[in-house]
């Protein structure tokens, strides 16, 4: 039994120019992303702490404080929020 082999590895020499390369996301998509990450590592670093010296004392104020039930949260959320309009937002078109 003979058989024909022959080279099937696919070259692939045909690219896009690189002059016209569109991206989906903008210098500003960028700018807006970083800044709801840096928000969401705010409010998950305000959420941080509260540690007692003493394990068998528990001490309510440090860990249900206002920071930490209600500003974190809120920090993160802004942050997500932020991150779903940079996503969003539709890049400038440029003439």
């Amino acid at each position: 039994m003979a058989t024909n082999k022959t080279n099937t590895k696919a070259t692939h020499t045909q690219s896009a120019p690189r002059g016209n390369q569109t991206f989906l996301f903008d210098k500003s998509n960028y700018m807006w992303m970083l800044i709801g990450i840096a928000l969401i590592f705010l409010g998950i670093a305000l959420t941080s702490g509260g540690k007692s010296p003493d394990p068998h004392a528990f001490n309510y104020d440090d860990v249900f404080s206002f920071r930490r039930i209600t500003l974190a949260p809120i920090m993160i959320m802004i942050g997500f929020g932020i991150e779903i309009y940079a996503i969003m937002k539709k890049p400038a078109q440029k003439a």
